[in-house]
C-alpha cells in the first residue's frame, strides 16, 4: 500500500471521527449551543489535533533503532523535539514563578499577567545576551582555533566517534562547534542589534523629521523611501555587498554590510514614524509647544519620542527579527559576517552536508541544526515578546 492511499485513509478516519464527535456531543448534551452550532470544521478541527497528539505519542514511543540496529532519525529527532520543548516550558513556568515573588512592584506585576510564551522568550533573550556579553569567558575554545580532529560526532561519547574535549564536536576543518555557536551569539546577534538600531535611528529621526515639517521635506523624503521600497530588501543588499566586495573586505565588509542593511531597512522605520508623527502632531499639546516657542529637536525628542514609543518598540522587535534572518541569509550566500568571526548563517552551510548522513548517523547530521535551530529560536523568542507587547499597548484584556 502507497504512502498516499494511507494518508488517504487516515484523513478519511478524521474525518468520520469529527462527524462521530459532533454528532455525539448534540445527542450526549441534549442539542446545547455549544454543540448545536459547531460547524463540521470545528468538529474535524477537534478530530485532528486528537490524531495528530496521539501519533506524536506513538512516535515517541517507537524503537530509536531498525531490526538491523540502524538509528531511526525519524523518531530521535521527534524525541529531541518533544523532550526540548518540555524543558523550555517549564524553563519559561519557573521563570515567571521567580519573577512573581522576586524583583520590584513594577515587575513583580509585570509578570503577575504575562502569558506563558511571553515568559518564554524573555527567558531566551536573556540567555542570548547573557552568552553574547559573555561569550569570551563561556566558550571553551576561540572561535578560530583549528585542532587536529575534524569532523568529531557531537555528544561526546568516544564509541561513535565523538570527544568529550568537544561535547558538539568539531566541523569539518576541526574547528569546536560548541564555541563557534556561543561566539556566534555575539557575533550575529550583536550585529543585528546595532544595524537595527542604527536603521531606527536614521528611520525614526527622518519619520518624525517628515511628521513635523511636511510640505516640501515629507515629499522629498517620502518619494525617496517609495524608491527604495520598490526594490526587494535582499536582492538590492546582495546588489550593493557585492558591490561593496569589489573594495573591502574581511571586517571592512561586514561594516559595509551593517550599513547597507541598516539603510534598507530604515525605509520600513520612516513609514512607521511618519505615520506615527502625523497623528501625534495634529495634538493639542504640539500646538501649545509650538506657541511657547520650543524647537524642532525639542518637538521630535521631547514631545513626538516619548508618545510614539509603544509602536516603536514592537516594530522594533520585528525589524530585529528581519535583520537577523537577512545578515544569516547573506552570510549563508558568503557575503554577510565574514571569517573568522563565527556566524551561525555560515555555520548552517559549512556544515550542510552531514545532513546526508542523517540516515544512518543522526548525531553528525544535528550539527548543522544546531545553528540552524539556534536562529529560529531566537526568531520564536522575540516574536513572542513583540506580540505581547502589541497586547498589552492595545489596551486588550484577556
Amino acid at each position: 500500500m502507497s504512502i498516499w492511499i494511507k494518508v488517504l485513509i487516515a484523513l478519511a478516519l478524521v474525518a468520520a471521527a469529527g462527524w462521530l464527535f459532533r454528532f455525539v456531543g448534540q445527542k450526549a448534551t441534549g442539542n446545547k449551543p455549544y454543540f448545536r452550532d459547531m460547524n463540521y470544521a470545528v468538529a474535524f478541527g477537534y478530530a485532528l489535533g486528537v490524531a495528530v497528539i496521539i501519533g506524536g505519542i506513538w512516535l515517541y514511543f517507537q524503537p530509536k533503532a531498525n531490526e538491523a540496529g540502524a538509528p531511526v532519525a525519524s523518531v530521535l529527532y521527534f524525541r529531541w523535539t518533544v523532550q526540548g520543548v518540555g524543558i523550555a516550558a517549564a524553563g519559561a513556568f519557573l521563570f515567571r514563578l521567580v519573577g512573581r515573588h522576586v524583583g520590584t512592584a513594577g515587575t513583580r506585576k509585570m509578570f503577575q499577567h504575562m502569558p506563558l510564551t511571553a515568559a518564554f522568550g524573555i527567558l531566551v533573550i536573556l540567555i542570548y545576551a547573557f552568552l553574547a556579553i559573555f561569550a569570551g569567558i563561556l566558550a571553551p575554545h576561540g572561535q578560530e582555533q583549528v585542532f587536529g580532529q575534524a569532523n568529531i560526532v557531537p555528544g561526546g561519547n568516544p564509541a561513535v566517534g565523538g570527544n568529550p574535549d568537544f561535547p558538539l564536536g568539531t566541523d569539518q576543518i576541526g574547528r569546536d562547534i560548541l564555541s563557534r555557536l556561543i561566539y556566534g551569539a555575539q557575533n550575529t546577534v550583536g550585529i543585528a542589534f546595532a544595524t537595527t538600531v542604527l536603521a531606527f535611528l536614521l528611520g525614526g529621526t527622518l519619520g518624525f523629521l517628515a511628521a513635523t515639517l511636511q510640505g516640501w521635506m515629507d515629499q522629498v523624503l517620502s518619494r525617496g523611501v517609495d524608491v527604495l521600497m520598490a526594490i526587494p530588501s535582499l536582492i538590492f543588499s546582495l546588489l550593493l555587498i557585492t558591490v561593496a566586495s569589489a573594495w573591502v573586505s574581511g571586517t571592512g565588509l561586514t561594516m559595509a554590510m551593517i550599513l547597507i542593511i541598516a539603510v534598507i531597512d530604515s525605509t520600513r522605520v520612516f513609514r512607521l514614524a511618519r505615520a506615527v508623527g502625523m497623528n501625534i502632531v495634529v495634538m493639542d499639546y504640539i500646538e501649545a509647544a509650538k506657541l511657547r516657542g520650543e524647537g524642532l529637536l525639542y518637538l521630535i525628542f521631547r514631545e513626538i519620542l516619548p508618545n510614539a514609543t509603544a509602536p516603536l518598540l514592537a516594530e522594533f522587535g520585528l525589524r530585529f527579527c528581519f535583520v537577523f534572518l537577512t545578515i544569516s541569509a547573506l552570510s549563508f550566500l558568503g557575503l554577510g559576517i565574514q571569517p573568522p568571526l563565527a556566524d551561525w548563517g555560515t555555520m548552517v552551510k559549512d556544515l550542510s552536508a552531514f545532513i546526508n548522513y542523517a540516515g544512518f548517523a543522526p548525531q553528525i547530521a544535528a550539527a548543522p541544526l544546531l545553528a540552524a535551530g539556534a536562529i529560529a529560536l531566537l526568531t520564536v523568542a522575540v516574536n513572542f515578546v513583540v506580540d505581547w507587547m502589541l497586547h498589552r499597548s492595545s489596551g486588550l484584556k484577556e
